[in-house]
């Protein structure tokens, strides 16, 4: 019953390679940006932070209003919800004015996608390619991860967001209500960057290696299921999206969005700080576990940039689950004289209780090598998330972040845990910014009273510090949480899975 239940994938399944569009300098984005662009040095881009949900929604949506020939993007995922709807209904929108959409889609959250990926692909100018899909049939994915679990255990984590070949977004955030402080129950804190010059074709150069790679097929490949009204289906799911984009949640968010898309709309070319950067991704070969030993994984090359640090590395990452050798490597690096800080979920605010499972044991070796350990709280204010009514809306740390001596900062989808450095694949980009780097250290230093626990060991105990009103409180258990919580985490540490977190 189960391989009756078991629908094959034909990996063979005929592909047109493409690649991004490079007659786009008359394009409006292409005219605005070409002054800046030529007035700088030819190994510099420009760049302009995103750390505010609603300017990251803003930005994208007015992107996608503006491109005239092409959207390029790929991500982990993208939710069915009303973010991710009115996101859909902005690239429908793209494609029907004539704009040649290609969507990368990382397979594992796309359960009961199908039907509406396979109305979009019959779209002619949308096209829809996933990630090391999954098989399909009622026993699909169940029979598909026992049989092959080392295939389908290693996904596509990149974030990117190329329009017109001439800009691009990337970094931490999916697309989904949370990530864009949307949510009355819970929002992510999360950091995106925005990029025009040389990194956008280094950013599309790359989406042409994950498009054009056999781990990115269509959706005809895996899905055989023939509509008897296709074109009723594209019809029924426009309405769907563009309800969906009439409505984005809650009046007084959607008016700060419209804000934030106009002034993004008016801004210059100033908004943008100029230096030398490297874009640093996995290559797609990742995905193939036969392929893992020879791919250069990107884990080393930011590994070492971290070795580099002479004075002070700061490393903010949502998921951190250091083994033996990471925290080795961590106490060599103190040994030095380095400052090294880590910003972290707190218990309360990890969404993944088995991650913060694989991340207890490592805190008190940390510390004991002298790294400073700060916990984000689970009751820190996102920008944004006022708006809808969020006031006690879980926050989780999402950002994907470091920065080295002050002089250098990363942006991107690295998490440092075992699944980024060895299993996903991921993508990010190393800016060479003192300014930038500045501004960053400097935020993270100004949030932490506030908005996170400070580790410390008292006489070999963990204790956790946070300030509230300005009075200093003290906690002995992880703050925020349940014995429950605390039993949950505790339990996942004794589970031989710290590979997979």
């Amino acid at each position: 019953m189960l391989v009756s239940g078991c629908a094959s994938i034909d990996f063979d399944y005929p592909r047109t390679p493409s690649t991004a569009l490079t007659d786009t300098a008359e394009t409006l984005l292409g005219q605005k940006y070409a002054p800046a662009i030529a007035a700088n040095a030819p190994n510099e881009s420009g760049f302009h932070t995103l750390p505010d949900g609603i300017d990251a929604l803003a930005a994208r949506l007015l992107l996608a209003e503006r491109a005239e020939k092409s959207i390029d993007l790929q991500y982990y995922l993208i939710k069915n919800d009303l973010i991710g709807r009115a996101f859909l209904h902005a690239l429908v929108r793209a494609a029907d004015r004539g704009v040649r959409v290609r969507l990368l889609l990382d397979d594992v959250f796309t359960k009961g996608y199908d039907v509406g990926m396979a109305a979009l692909q019959h779209h002619p100018n949308f096209e829809i390619r996933i990630y090391n899909p999954f098989n399909r049939g009622s026993a699909g994915r169940v029979l598909g991860a026992l049989k092959d679990f080392g295939r389908v255990n290693r996904r596509m984590h990149n974030k990117s967001f190329t329009v017109d070949n001439q800009v691009t977004i990337i970094g931490g955030r999916n697309i989904a209500s949370e990530y864009f402080a949307a949510r009355e129950d819970v929002n992510f804190g999360d950091l995106d960057v925005i990029g025009i010059g040389p990194v956008v074709r280094d950013v599309s150069t790359m989406f042409d290696e994950y498009w054009n790679h056999p781990t990115a097929l269509p959706v005809a490949a895996f899905y055989r299921e023939e509509s008897e009204d296709p074109e009723g289906d594209m019809e029924r799911l426009r309405a769907t999206l563009s309800d969906a984009y009439d409505n984005v949640p809650h009046s007084e968010y959607r008016e700060a969005v419209l804000e934030r898309y106009t002034e993004f709309a008016r801004a210059d070319n100033d908004i943008f700080a100029w230096s030398p950067y490297r874009l640093v991704y996995d290559s797609p070969d990742k995905g193939i576990k036969d392929n893992k030993e020879q791919t250069e994984l990107m884990a080393y090359r930011l590994l070492e940039e971290l070795v580099d640090a002479e004075h002070q590395m700061i490393i903010v990452s949502p998921y951190f689950v250091p083994r033996k050798a990471g925290i080795a490597r961590f106490k060599s690096i103190r040994e030095k004289g380095v400052e090294v800080i880590v910003i972290t979920n707190s218990l309360s605010a990890n969404n993944q209780f088995s991650v913060h499972g694989g991340y207890a044991p490592a805190r008190k070796p940390l510390l004991e090598a002298g790294v400073k350990i700060y916990e984000a709280r689970a009751d820190s204010d996102l920008a944004g998330a006022e708006l809808v009514a969020a006031s006690g809306a879980t926050a989780t740390l999402h950002t994907k972040a470091f920065v080295i001596d002050r002089t250098e900062t990363f942006i991107g989808s690295f998490n440092f845990d075992p699944r980024s450095a060895f299993l996903n694949t991921e993508m990010g980009v190393l800016i060479e910014d003192p300014v930038l780097a500045a501004e960053a250290a400097d935020t993270v230093f100004e949030n932490i009273p506030s908005e996170a626990y400070e580790l410390y060991l008292d006489d070999g105990d963990l204790r956790w510090r946070a300030y509230d009103d300005g009075a200093e409180v003290v906690y002995d258990k992880e703050p925020q949480t349940s014995w429950w919580d605390r039993f949950l985490a505790g339990f996942m540490r004794i589970l031989p899975i710290r590979s997979q977190l």
